[in-house]
């Protein structure tokens, strides 16, 4: 079901996979973030598939803002040392709330044909504070990245689309980081999660693609969004 919604909406679900893995009695630093980052690449990865073929996926705005998430992300790591946590937190989450109040009001950014030039400009620059803001609260940025393009000009969907293919970049890094350092894996129970979550990925992607319409796409993610930066909040910031 995560999986499912989800790949919808261009996001992995780690934030999610992570959690619910750990309340379930898997060990948190060596199996639950990083099967849950795994989990977070197959389903991205297997809805971006789908979305490159329906040609939906912005590829000049994905490559470079999943390159510039993966280099920026490590200094926003070092920041994170330097500045207060819970401040940032709170931030984002009242970004995030913003951003899914947006997308439930109907407001629509002032559209344009960008050049090439402008994508990969949208790409780099866009990754590059992604990527810090991953690295300074410890997240993926899969919340953040769809309304920023959204509010950039993309299509609902696009953006989506486009998100599910920089996620998959950035959790991949992520993933092998923990696997070459805290990660025991039972490869096994692995396989069956993978597997479990690429069926999911797969229907809620190509349900995306041929069955919503945009509109249904930012009532979803608005409201997914509102319930993700609540939980931040009452999590991280007030019972944190």
């Amino acid at each position: 079901m995560i999986a499912f919604i989800f790949s919808m909406l261009g996001m992995g679900g780690s934030q999610l996979y992570i959690p619910i893995l750990y309340w379930l009695g898997m060990d948190f630093k060596t199996q639950a973030i990083p099967l849950g980052m795994l989990l977070n690449v197959v389903n991205s990865a297997t809805a971006s598939v789908t979305y490159a073929r329906k040609k939906i996926l912005n590829i000049q705005v994905a490559l470079p803002f999943g390159f510039a998430m993966i280099l920026f992300a490590p200094l926003g790591a070092w920041l994170n040392v330097q500045l207060p946590l819970k401040p940032l937190l709170l931030f984002f989450a009242l970004f995030t709330a913003a951003a899914a109040i947006l997308m439930l009001s109907g407001w629509k950014p002032k559209r344009g044909a960008l050049s090439t030039r402008g994508r990969i400009i949208l790409g780099l620059t866009s990754g590059s504070v992604l990527g810090l803001i991953a690295g300074l609260i410890g997240r993926g940025g899969g919340s953040f990245i769809v309304p920023l393009l959204y509010i950039a000009g993309l299509d609902p969907r696009a953006a989506a689309a486009t998100s599910a293919l920089v996620v998959s970049a950035s959790g991949l890094s992520s993933f092998f980081a923990h696997l070459a350092t805290a990660a025991a894996p039972n490869w096994p129970l692995w396989a069956g999660c993978c597997a479990a979550v690429f069926v999911g990925s797969r229907l809620g992607s190509r349900t995306m693609a041929t069955r919503l319409s945009p509109r249904g796409i930012k009532i979803i993610f608005g409201f997914v969004l509102l319930a993700i930066s609540a939980l931040i909040i009452i999590k991280d910031v007030i019972l944190g």
